[in-house]
């Protein structure tokens, strides 16, 4: 399965192959070499260190805010003691 998680382009190096993207705070690079014509502010889809599609606004906002469901639900069960046998 293949998990493209969204980020926001911050930063973009000299010769366009490498980003800062920045993942809710955390700040790591990516390379660029899979998608053209990014720009600062746009939204990237990672995964394995690669950006793999830009996407708009109004998409990654709600990827993210499905992702924060996933966490909260997640932390609620292991909080229960509902998820503390299984392994991630």
């Amino acid at each position: 399965m293949c998990l493209g998680v969204p980020a926001r382009i911050i930063f973009i190096d000299g010769d366009g192959r490498q980003a800062t993207v920045d993942y809710q705070g955390v700040q790591v690079t990516v390379n660029l070499a899979l998608v053209e014509g990014c720009q600062l502010g746009n939204y990237v889809l990672v995964h394995a260190g690669h950006a793999i599609s830009v996407i708009d606004t109004e998409e990654a906002e709600a990827r993210l805010s499905l992702w924060r469901e996933l966490i909260e639900v997640r932390e609620e069960q292991l909080a229960d003691g509902s998820m503390a046998s299984r392994s991630s």
